[in-house]
């Protein structure tokens, strides 16, 4: 494997398309019901896509730029994933895995302190190298042609990407599907011995 330098990109094009599209949602009846009994109320869908359309801020990219990106390909598919080293050289490996239907952008804020806790004013020694890979088919990993991508599959793409890192020994921290990612590095790499929590 070799990782490549990644760089995310949205487009102001692509940008005002999905805003267009947006506005030209076609609607369906209201329910008939005033509470969420019948899923998701019309006027809450709306209201979101109005947000969306409107006043979302989709300079995500730049953000996520600031921190290192990689691709690779893991058992035939194509991993977006960050990479950020601790400034200090005993920092323990991490693995963080995001759910559904988030992606990565939900690390950019604790990567700092996770990172680097002597400069946000945390005690050196919690320090982590952290890997936060885009699960399959989210952000920029590729979407899998064929069935079999479940927990246990990335659970080990994960593993793979982690020794490839030189991370023989790490934690391993997700939320929703994430959570289910991380036990099961306890169980498809137990000689790696990785801490979930």
């Amino acid at each position: 494997m070799a990782a490549e330098p990644f760089e995310a990109s949205v487009t102001e094009a692509e940008i005002a398309d999905l805003r267009e599209r947006l506005r030209r949602t076609r609607w369906p009846e209201p329910e008939p019901v005033d509470d969420w009994s019948q899923g998701l109320p019309l006027a809450c869908a709306q209201e979101l896509c109005r947000s969306w359309a409107e006043d979302y801020d989709f300079g995500f990219a730049e953000r996520l730029n600031v921190f290192p990106q990689y691709r690779d390909t893991i058992d035939g598919l194509g991993i977006h994933f960050l990479h950020v080293r601790s400034p200090e050289p005993d920092a323990f490996p991490l693995v963080l895995t995001h759910g559904w239907p988030g992606s990565v952008l939900e690390f950019l804020d604790v990567l700092g302190p996770l990172t680097d806790p002597r400069a946000h004013g945390g005690d050196p020694a919690d320090a982590f190298h952290v890997v936060a890979p885009s699960l399959p088919g989210y952000g920029w990993s590729d979407k899998p042609s064929t069935t079999g991508w479940g927990v246990t599959r990335t659970a080990r793409a994960w593993d793979t990407l982690m020794v490839s890192l030189g991370y023989h020994r790490y934690g391993a921290q997700g939320g929703d599907w994430g959570s289910a990612v991380s036990g099961a590095l306890g169980e498809v790499a137990p000689n790696g011995s990785p801490a979930s929590t």
